[in-house]
C-alpha cells in the first residue's frame, strides 16, 4: 500500500460567478521516500490539490468528493482533532513565500518550538535544543544566534531554511513543498533544492513538490503529474515526461522551458481566463487541435498515463 493515495479528488469553490472546480477528479499515489512533482501554470489547481490533502482550504473551498488515504486512513472524513495531530507532525508544509510565512513579531526559536512542544510533548528547553539541531541541519552556521533573531533580521534564503527546519522538526512522513524556491535567486534556489534532496535521503521523507518550473521539478521529482484546469492530463516518471511528452499541454510546457541545446517553439495555447465557465462541454476547447473531451486514461508505456482521445 502507498503511503498516500489520492483517488478521484474533487474540490470546489462556490462563488458569485458560479462553481469553480479547482480540483476535478485528481488521482495519484506517493510511496515512502519518493517525490512526486505537480506541475502546471498558475491556476491549474496544483496548490489546491495539495492543500486538499490536509484540508487546509480557504473559505469557500470545500472537498466535494473523493478520498485521501494516508496510511489507510481517509483524511477527507477525519475529525479536526485527528487532522491537528497530523498537520505539522506527520504531514508538513513549506509555503512558497518565505518573506511572509514567518510571523514577524515572534523570535525564530518561538516559532520553531511551537510545533515541537505541541506534537512531541517536550519542555521548552528540550524543544529549543531540537530547534538548534534543525537549524544546523539546514546549514545555518550561527544557529544559536539565529534562534533569537526576528524574521526581518534574516535574508530570504535564510528564512526559507528556517521554514524547512520548521517543517521537518517533527520528522514528518510527507513534506508538501509549495513553490518553495519561487522568491529566491538562482544561486540560493540551487542551495535550497540540494538541501531538500539531502534531507529527504537522510530522513526518508516523501515529498509533494509543487512548481510551474519544469527545470526545478526535474531536479527534485521521481514522478510527475501535469495539471490544467483542475485535472491531471499526464502522469509519468520524470525522465519519461521529458523524453516522450504526449498531451499537447505537456508539450507546450516543455517547449516553453528554456533549453540551450536545441531550438524550441512554443505551441499555441490560450489559457483559460474564467474558471467558473469550465463545464463538461467547455473543458480543453482551448486546444484547437487534438483537443481532449472526457477522455480515458491510456497507458502509453509502463507507468506513463495520459488523458487523451488523440491516440484513439
Amino acid at each position: 500500500m502507498s503511503l498516500l493515495e489520492v483517488k478521484d479528488l474533487y474540490t470546489q469553490f462556490n462563488t458569485d460567478a458560479g462553481v469553480v472546480r479547482a480540483v476535478d477528479g485528481v488521482s495519484f499515489s506517493l510511496d515512502a521516500g519518493r517525490t512526486i512533482g505537480i506541475v502546471g501554470e498558475s491556476g491549474s489547481g496544483k496548490s489546491v490539490t495539495a492543500m486538499s490533502v490536509i484540508r487546509l482550504l480557504d473559505y469557500p473551498g470545500k472537498i466535494a468528493g473523493g478520498t485521501v488515504l494516508y496510511k489507510g486512513k481517509d483524511l477527507t472524513t477525519a475529525s479536526e482533532a485527528d487532522l491537528r495531530n497530523i498537520r505539522g507532525n506527520e504531514i508538513s508544509v513549506i509555503f512558497q513565500e518565505p518573506m511572509t510565512s514567518l510571523n514577524p513579531v515572534f523570535k525564530i526559536k518561538d516559532q520553531l518550538n511551537e510545533a515541537i512542544i505541541l506534537h512531541r510533548g517536550l519542555t521548552k528547553a528540550e524543544a529549543t535544543q531540537i530547534s538548534f539541531d534543525m537549524l544546523k541541519a539546514v546549514k545555518i552556521d550561527n544557529a544559536y544566534d539565529v534562534l533569537d533573531y526576528y524574521p526581518h533580521q534574516l535574508s530570504g534564503g535564510m528564512r526559507q531554511r528556517v521554514m524547512i527546519a520548521m517543517a521537518l522538526a517533527c520528522k514528518p512522513d510527507i513534506l508538501i513543498a509549495d513553490e518553495p524556491t519561487t522568491a529566491l535567486d538562482v544561486i540560493i534556489q540551487a542551495d535550497i533544492l540540494k538541501l531538500m534532496n539531502d534531507l529527504k535521503k537522510d530522513l526518508n521523507t516523501s515529498i509533494i513538490f509543487i512548481s510551474h518550473d519544469l527545470g526545478v521539478v526535474s531536479q527534485m521529482a521521481d514522478d510527475v503529474i501535469v495539471m490544467i484546469n483542475g485535472r491531471v492530463v499526464e502522469q509519468s516518471p520524470i525522465r519519461t515526461l521529458f523524453d516522450n511528452p504526449i498531451h499537447p499541454y505537456t508539450r507546450s510546457l516543455i517547449s516553453s522551458f528554456l533549453r540551450t541545446d536545441i531550438d524550441t517553439k512554443v505551441e499555441d495555447y490560450k489559457p483559460l481566463d474564467d474558471f467558473a465557465k469550465v463545464t463538461e462541454e467547455y473543458d480543453f476547447k482551448n486546444f484547437v487541435e487534438n483537443r481532449m473531451a472526457d477522455a480515458d486514461w491510456v497507458e502509453v508505456e509502463p507507468g506513463h498515463f495520459v488523458a487523451v482521445n488523440l491516440l484513439k
